[in-house]
């Protein structure tokens, strides 16, 4: 049990005005110390108290605040929420008010969708096929110019009776007649298309990336003694002299083909003279480049 201050004052005056033994007076004044420290010590621990009960109310009161925030951001959510529901009903029942009207009129929005996709395909593909046919008007132009100037340069030729030019199957052909070239039955060159083949592949030399085919050509009539067995074998042969030829005056040579048809490619009936004689021929043909190769539609 704790001695209070004014009790232990009491006792020291008590004391003071008496006459007591030196012992007791001792022990009283070693009491009042004692007294004396625990109540500092109990005035420390009551102000550490005040303080722990301040700190406490401090976070008593921020965790208020804070609670109260949560609230007013709850509330302020649940107001949000009921917007955006209210706005979500609003777009629901005029997206049903469309439809219902769009379904008196004939028509229901997916049916719209899907003409929509049809229209689209169809217009993609109208683009498509237009840049095909404008590729191959291209293409068609830049052959019709190549071929114009092919038809100026051979001009000599085709005065002098020594070449035509023509166009077959969208090919440009250069027909040079057997009676110029070769005696009948025979693949050795005469002087006048040896002079012949010359001026033609100094006219070759100068076209760029182009292939050359060189086809031999006879007429139905059966070859007679000779050392080929047969037209096709005698027009492949030309064909190969040909090549040989042109490679000698300056062609490049995997630009060169050779192909021998025989009697099997008339340009003419082999049922008279004139008409054998057109089937006799050495035909250059200028093979398509790959870019020229343009798939035109059908248009179905």
């Amino acid at each position: 049990m704790k001695t209070s201050l004014p009790a232990i004052v009491a006792a020291a005056v008590v004391l003071a005005s008496g006459c007591v033994p030196h012992d007791r007076y001792d022990a009283a004044v070693s009491d009042a110390r004692t007294a004396h420290l625990s109540a500092d010590q109990c005035n420390a621990e009551l102000a550490h108290a005040k303080e722990e009960i301040a700190r406490l109310e401090g976070v008593a009161k921020e965790a208020t605040a804070r609670a109260d925030q949560r609230d007013t951001d709850l509330a302020a959510a649940q107001v949000a929420t009921h917007d955006l529901q209210t706005k979500l009903d609003d777009a629901t029942a005029q997206n049903a008010e469309l439809r219902a009207a769009l379904d008196r009129l004939g028509k229901n929005a997916d049916a719209l969708l899907a003409e929509k996709g049809t229209l689209g395909a169809a217009l993609s593909e109208a683009k498509q096929r237009l840049d095909e046919l404008r590729k191959a008007q291209a293409a068609a132009d830049t052959r019709a110019a190549l071929f114009r100037d092919l038809a100026l340069k051979f001009r000599k030729m085709i005065d002098a009776g020594q070449l035509k030019v023509k166009v077959r199957d969208g090919r440009m052909v250069l027909e040079l007649a057997n009676d110029v070239l070769f005696d009948s039955g025979q693949t050795n060159l005469k002087p006048d298309g040896q002079k012949a083949l010359t001026q033609l592949a100094a006219v070759l030399k100068t076209i760029p990336n182009r292939r050359f085919q060189v086809a031999g050509d006879t007429d139905n009539v059966p070859i007679g003694k000779s050392a080929f067995p047969s037209n096709w074998e005698l027009s492949a042969a030309r064909a190969v002299e040909v090549v040989r030829y042109l490679v000698k005056a300056g062609v490049n040579p995997p630009l060169l083909s050779a192909a021998g048809y025989g009697e099997y490619d008339p340009i003419a009936p082999n049922d008279t003279p004139a008409g054998r004689a057109k089937n006799r021929r050495i035909e250059i043909t200028l093979q398509p480049n790959i870019e020229e190769l343009v798939a035109i539609p059908d248009g179905k």
